[in-house]
């Protein structure tokens, strides 16, 4: 049998550093029980205590033979030093970039045994049999995922995880959240993750097991469907993003006015985003989510307000393409927000900027409307 023995973490405030998580996010592990027994990663040492107990009683007094490491990231492999010290026997299932990157996290583990796998091989472990496949940069270099025959599934490493703890997130949609993750986490790689969709599509998969976030076990085309479009750079949904990067008010101003002239032309999904207070990372994917956009800044300092190059340089990254664009700017004396804007974004793969480009000075005046609205009705019938 496959028991889940994950922990939640509803003490964090940033996810790796950057990302708010205000419901906090899950760390997946995994114990196959069988004749062998095998452990399905580790987790972050931030909760090991507390998924200790779990692996001690989903255990029943028997020790684990083998420890499968799928990813190397320290929310994940936190606490191989601590399984190596209660399971001094226990064999490290890895790849050979794996146990290349793993001294330089635990500097004694090269004492452990090791087992190498390659693509498609196979470790048996009675009624189980887990055969790896390598999935190179999602996210990492030594990642790759593991499928289990018997039972028919896929434990996908970072792939199709989601933000959120199990325990606050139960009854919540998967996609918003999953989302936000994937193109903060994972979205510069989708090349990558459409070679493992396609390993996966040549596999009876009936469950996947992510890393973080819940056990998928129905539906599945659904899931994949997601990732395919993502990882394919492809809008999810037609609407537009209207981002707006501004110091007094005044071009929060207009890029309200702009929204609003958007929905009176009949865009049905307008998103309007503060790129200096709302979470850039909800940002970014709606930048990804929808298939235009319009950016709208203040000049500053010579350049363009810093939460907007914030924005774009977040967007350059991680592989923003395929998208269309217009561009509003802000200036009292020398506008050059618009020319710093488009010189990011043409270094970007094929992004259409339309006309007109929008100056205002200092604050929207009357003057102003008819070119607003015309780039309005420009991105409206695009």
């Amino acid at each position: 049998m496959i028991k889940y023995i994950g922990v939640d973490d509803t003490d964090i405030d940033l996810f790796e550093g950057q990302y708010i998580v205000p419901e906090g996010i899950s760390y997946n592990s995994y114990l196959i029980l069988d004749e062998k027994i095998a452990l399905m990663d580790t987790v972050d040492i931030r909760k090991y205590d507390e998924w200790e107990e779990k692996l001690t009683a989903g255990l029943e007094g028997r020790k684990v033979d083998y420890l499968v490491i799928l990813h190397l990231e320290p929310d994940h492999a936190g606490s191989i030093g601590k399984i190596i010290e209660m399971f001094p026997d226990i064999t490290l299932v890895g790849n050979a970039r794996t146990f290349t990157m793993l001294p330089q996290f635990f500097e004694d583990a090269g004492k452990c045994n090791q087992l190498v796998v390659k693509e498609g091989d196979e470790l048996n472990l009675g009624s189980h049999t887990l055969s790896f496949y390598t999935a190179p940069m999602v996210h990492w270099p030594e990642v790759m995922v593991a499928y289990e025959a018997s039972e028919k599934v896929l434990f996908a490493a970072d792939g199709f995880g989601k933000f959120g703890a199990l325990s606050l997130t139960a009854d919540e949609d998967w996609a918003c959240e999953a989302r936000r993750y994937y193109f903060n986490i994972v979205g510069k790689y989708g090349a990558q993750v459409q070679a493992l969709l396609k390993k996966a599509a040549a596999l009876d998969i009936e469950k996947i097991y992510p890393l973080h976030g819940p056990m998928l076990t129905e539906n599945l085309g659904y899931y994949i469907g997601l990732y395919d479009t993502w990882s394919s750079y492809k809008p999810e949904s037609e609407g537009v993003l209207v981002a707006y990067a501004s110091i007094y008010g005044n071009t929060a101003k207009a890029a309200k006015e702009l929204a609003k002239m958007l929905v009176d032309k009949g865009v049905e999904k307008v998103a309007v985003t503060d790129l200096a207070r709302d979470d850039m990372a909800e940002a970014i994917e709606d930048a990804f989510r929808y298939d235009r956009m319009i950016l709208c800044a203040a000049s500053y300092d010579g350049g363009v307000f810093p939460c907007m190059h914030d924005f774009l340089h977040h967007l350059q990254i991680k592989g923003f393409k395929n998208r269309t664009v217009g561009l509003l700017e802000n200036g009292s004396w020398a506008p050059v927000a618009a020319k710093v804007m488009r010189n990011m974004l043409e270094e970007m793969n094929d992004i259409t900027i339309v006309e007109p480009v929008v100056t205002i000075k200092s604050t929207m005046k009357e003057s102003d409307i008819p070119a607003m609205e015309e780039l309005a009705t420009v991105i409206a019938n695009n």
